[in-house]
């Protein structure tokens, strides 16, 4: 390499090891069947771990609130990964949500700690959103609860937070 090209490569390594390094930590390159042990030497600690109904743990990958992505991935109870799941990848028509049924616990497992929570007047109960993508266009998902801490409901729509200027 000529001298003269030397100081801007090597200006760009760190951006290279970080390139690269975002890749080792991407959820969705782990291999199905790795252990417990594996995923965590791949992908780092956490944001949050759940117990899984039926045995089992989910390990949970947030990107919350500067990021789009949430992703899961599910152990058996053996400790092998039998799962991976980006949770905000459309999350109202793959949402499996029950209005009347889950419980702020069950939102939690599916889809980590909020990216905000706020209240509206016509509604009587905290409302929890998510940044996600829609294709190219930032959009939130939003999911109210009751009183009591049961969904009521759940849509997806703007980020008011964004401007689109075309």
């Amino acid at each position: 390499m000529p001298a003269s090209l030397r100081p801007r490569f090597l200006a760009w390594l760190p951006l290279l090891a970080l390139a690269l390094a975002g890749c080792a930590t991407d959820p969705s390159r782990l291999p199905l069947g790795s252990s417990r042990a594996q995923a965590l030497q791949q992908l780092g600690q956490p944001t949050a771990t759940y117990p899984m109904p039926g045995g089992g743990e989910r390990l949970q990958y947030s990107r919350q609130p500067s990021g789009y992505q949430v992703n899961n991935v599910d152990l058996d109870s053996g400790g092998h990964v039998v799962a991976i799941v980006q949770a905000l990848d459309d999350p109202v028509f793959n949402s499996p949500i029950v209005v009347g049924k889950w419980r702020e616990a069950d939102v939690l497992r599916a889809y980590g700690k909020p990216y905000q929570v706020t209240r509206v007047t016509s509604f009587d109960g905290p409302v929890w959103s998510w940044q996600f993508m829609d294709l190219s266009t930032p959009r939130l998902f939003y999911v109210f609860f009751d009183p009591d801490g049961v969904v009521a409901r759940f849509f997806a729509g703007d980020n008011p937070n964004i401007l689109n200027v075309y």
